[in-house]
C-alpha cells in the first residue's frame, strides 16, 4: 500500500523520547523503599557511531541518587537519531538496537547487574535499526527499509518482514491485537499480528487528520489503544482504538515550535507522559479510547529525548540533553500520576543519550 510522502522538517524533536500522559482516576500506587526488592535499574546508550556503549544507573530511592554503576560496549555502532525506544527492557531480558552495525544486541539481567548477552543480525537487506519494542515472546525491530519481528529471547526471525519504502521511521510499539510504526514524513502504520504475536507482513496506513499528521513521532499502547505524538501539530497527541478511528487532543499552546510532545510513555491509568522537547518539559496528557486532554507541563533542566515508565508503575525515567551533557532523571510517580523528582545522574561528559528502559 503507498504511503503518504509529504514530507516536514524535524525542527523541534531532534532528540529521541518522552511520554504523553493522561491524569484522570485516582491511581492506587504505593511506594516502598526499594529495599525489599532487587534494585531498580535504569539503562541509556550512548548511541556513539565509533561504538556503542549501554550505560546502567542504580536508583536508590532513599538516598535519592542515581550512579552509574556499570558500561557495557554493546559490541555495534551508534549514530540513530529522530528517533525513540532504540534501548528496551522487559523482566530480565533487554534490547538495544545499533544503527550503524545493522545489528541489536541482547541483554539480561544477573542480580543487580546487566550483561551482554550477544548480538542479533537483522533479516537479510535490512539495515538502519533505530526503534524496538519488546513483549513477552517477540523482539520487534524498525529501521530504515524494514519492521521485522524475532522470537524472543532466542533472537530467532519469527514472522513476515514488512518492507518499508519510507525512511522515516520514528518508533515502533505493539499492543495485544495489533501493531503501530509512526513515520515522521506524515503516517502511523497499522501493522498485522499473527496468533502468536509476530508480524504477518501486512502494514496499513491510518489516515489522520490534518490536526495531527505533522510529523508523528513517539508512539505507545495502553492495552489495544494506541497513543502517538504528532509534535508539530496543534493536535499533538491523538489515540486510535484497534478499528482505527483516530481522535486527536490539542496539545499545550502555543503549539510547535514553542511546543512539541515528540515522545512519549504510558502512565499509570489514564495517563500519558509526553517529551516535550523545545519546552524543556513533561507534557502530560490523560484520555480514554476516544479522547482526552493536556493536563500540564512539569519543567525539565533541558531537552528531552526520551522517557519511560517502570513495569510497576512507580518511577519515570527521562533522558535530556542540556547545555553541560547528558543526563538521566528519575521522578516519583505519585498516586494521582503526579511526579516528583528523586534523583538525577552526574555529569559524564557525553552530549547526549539515545533511549531510556527500567529494570526492576
Amino acid at each position: 500500500m503507498a504511503l503518504r510522502t509529504s514530507r516536514r522538517p524535524l525542527l523541534g524533536c531532534t532528540l529521541g523520547l518522552l511520554a504523553c500522559s493522561m491524569l484522570t482516576a485516582t491511581v492506587a500506587v504505593a511506594h516502598d523503599s526499594g529495599d525489599d526488592h532487587r534494585a531498580p535499574l535504569v539503562l541509556t546508550s550512548t548511541n556513539n557511531p565509533a561504538g556503542n556503549q549501554v550505560l546502567v544507573f542504580r536508583l536508590s530511592p532513599r538516598d535519592q541518587t542515581l550512579p552509574l554503576t556499570e558500561t557495557l560496549p554493546s559490541g555495534g555502532k551508534g549514530g540513530a537519531a529522530g528517533n525513540a525506544g532504540i534501548l528496551q527492557f522487559r523482566r530480565d531480558f533487554g534490547a538495544v538496537a545499533n544503527y550503524g552495525s545493522n545489528t541489536v544486541t541482547e541483554l539480561v539481567r544477573e542480580g543487580d547487574f546487566i550483561a551482554v548477552q550477544g548480538n542479533i543480525a537483522l533479516a537479510p537487506g535490512c539495515r538502519a535499526p533505530d526503534s524496538v519494542a519488546l513483549t513477552q515472546r517477540e523482539l520487534f525491530v524498525a529501521g530504515a527499509n524494514c519492521l521485522e519481528s524475532h522470537a524472543w529471547p532466542s533472537g530467532r526471525l519469527d514472522g513476515t518482514v514488512v518492507p518499508l519504502d519510507d525512511p522515516s521511521a520514528g518508533q515502533v510499539a505493539v499492543g495485544k491485537t495489533w501493531g503501530a510504526l509512526t513515520l515522521k514524513s506524515g503516517s502511523v502504520l497499522a501493522v498485522g499480528l499473527t496468533d502468536d504475536g509476530a508480524l504477518t507482513g501486512s502494514a496499513t496506513p491510518i489516515t489522520l487528520p490534518s490536526s495531527a499528521d505533522n510529523v508523528p513521532l513517539g508512539a505507545a499502547f495502553w492495552g489495544n489503544v494506541l497513543g502517538f505524538t504528532a509534535a508539530h501539530s496543534p493536535d499533538s497527541f491523538a489515540v486510535i482504538d484497534a478499528a482505527g478511528h483516530v481522535y486527536p487532543v490539542a496539545g499545550p499552546t502555543p503549539s510547535f515550535p514553542s511546543n512539541a510532545p515528540c515522545w512519549i510513555a504510558k502512565g499509570p491509568g489514564n495517563v500519558w507522559y509526553t517529551g516535550n522537547t523545545p519546552d524543556h518539559s513533561i507534557s502530560i496528557f490523560f484520555s480514554d479510547g476516544q479522547g482526552g486532554a493536556f493536563y500540564k507541563s512539569v519543567p525539565l533542566p533541558g531537552a528531552p529525548t526520551d522517557l519511560t515508565v517502570s513495569p510497576d508503575g512507580k518511577w519515570l525515567a527521562v533522558i535530556y540533553a542540556a547545555s553541560s551533557g547528558a543526563y538521566v532523571s528519575v521522578f516519583a510517580i505519585d498516586s494521582y500520576g503526579g511526579l516528583t523528582l528523586r534523583a538525577t545522574s552526574e555529569q559524564l561528559g557525553i552530549n547526549s543519550f539515545n533511549g531510556v528502559a527500567i529494570s526492576e
